[in-house]
């Protein structure tokens, strides 16, 4: 991430805006999470947007333009679920962070953003873990999920353009589609019914709900 903050900055300049947006899927019993895959989930998940962040936004305080840093968190950062228990924790703490660093950069002009997308039609639900499967069960589950989504048909460019209006509005937390904003109104207005729905077993071959494009 150094490197790539060195080479954007040689080669392009200090960026207006920044979109943390890289993410992995993991799903899964709590028991059946293995200590490499908290590490994955996490390094990716979050230590991606936390030096994404510290990089590119200490260049744009430096610069003292102003600027806007946008994270990719989920709708599993405010709704729990027994089968995400790695991938919320991580989106979680991705929310906080950007609600942390909304308040420390405000004063130079630079905005933050969450971004909290819901059931999004991208390849993270095919190239998401298991644990607790075999390969050839994993398989199965990947090939259902990526169905469901595309099934569910919210196109990427939806949540692109929720960004760009984020940006322009200087949003602090976006929930993107219907099902992210229901939780999100859930999370805030009825938290034992949040916490009731986090017992339910998810549809088959389901992975988590905030889709990276």
């Amino acid at each position: 991430m150094e490197k790539l903050a060195g080479k954007v900055h040689a080669e392009y300049g200090v960026v207006d805006v920044l979109v943390n947006n890289a993410g992995v899927g993991l799903s899964g019993s709590f028991v059946d999470h293995t200590p490499e895959d908290w590490r994955k989930v996490l390094d990716v998940n979050l230590w991606g947007v936390i030096h994404g962040c510290r990089l590119f936004g200490r260049r744009m305080a430096e610069r003292g333009q102003g600027g806007h840093i946008v994270n990719t968190a989920s709708a599993a950062a405010y709704q729990p679920s027994k089968a995400l228990p790695a991938y919320s924790t991580s989106k979680a703490a991705v929310l906080m962070l950007s609600e942390c660093l909304r308040a420390e950069p405000a004063g130079r002009g630079i905005g933050v953003t969450a971004v909290c997308p819901g059931f999004v039609d991208t390849a993270i639900a095919s190239t998401a873990h298991f644990a607790g499967v075999g390969t050839e069960e994993e398989q199965r589950r990947r090939q259902r999920a990526a169905r469901l989504y595309g099934l569910r048909g919210y196109p990427p460019k939806k949540v692109a353009d929720a960004i760009l209006r984020a940006v322009v509005r200087d949003e602090a937390v976006v929930a993107v589609t219907p099902e992210a904003r229901l939780l999100r109104t859930m999370s805030r207005f009825s938290p034992r019914a949040r916490r009731r729905l986090a017992r339910v077993r998810p549809l088959p071959g389901a992975a988590d709900p905030g889709q990276h494009a």
